[in-house]
């Protein structure tokens, strides 16, 4: 055991932009879908209600609708929910884009190719072993190799030299996770 003061240096995986959506257009057969502002469409059919998130090709521009809500009594939202829906709630269209079951349903994955930033403070002067805690602030999915390189700056055989970690290196992750670099 070391008698070295322990060292933990907090780093954060943070969204800087809303994803892509994979998502074949019907006109051009684009495979890529933004939201562009982000808007809902909110319509009754008496005292049934259908909520759909507007998404537009990235290529040909044409609008599409991600079903929210099909056919579900008004009084069954709740009226905050509701209100968001119709004021667009740009917090409501990122936790409407980013829920699995919306993607499920509307068969479209997530593209998060240059959505992310890593925010890493700078290390303390004679950090070794450093420990470092990895927190996501979204469910951004990262392989952890590809996150330490850019983190570290560093290849990855040197990578996965130096590295202690508890999480597969080669597969994806949202989660939070941390290691310890010799």
């Amino acid at each position: 055991m070391s008698s070295r003061p322990h060292i933990v240096l907090p780093w954060a995986v943070r969204r800087t932009r809303l994803p892509l959506l994979a998502l074949r257009c019907v006109a051009c057969r684009s495979s890529l879908a933004t939201t562009g502002d982000g808007k809902f469409r909110v319509n009754a059919n008496g005292k049934l209600l259908d909520v759909w998130l507007l998404v537009n090709c990235v290529s040909c521009d044409r609008t599409s609708k991600l079903t929210l809500h099909d056919r579900v009594p008004v009084r069954s939202l709740p009226p905050a929910l509701l209100a968001g829906y119709v004021a667009d709630s740009p917090s409501l269209v990122a936790g409407s884009l980013l829920d699995p079951s919306v993607a499920r349903r509307n068969r479209f994955a997530l593209e998060w190719d240059g959505c992310w930033e890593l925010l890493v403070p700078p290390p303390p002067g004679d950090p070794w072993p450093l420990h470092v805690t990895v927190a996501f602030d979204d469910p951004v999915p990262l392989r952890p190799d590809r996150l330490l390189t850019q983190g570290l700056g560093l290849g990855r055989a040197e990578i996965a030299r130096r590295v202690k970690i508890d999480v597969p290196l080669n597969r994806k992750t949202s989660r939070d996770f941390s290691f310890v670099l010799l």
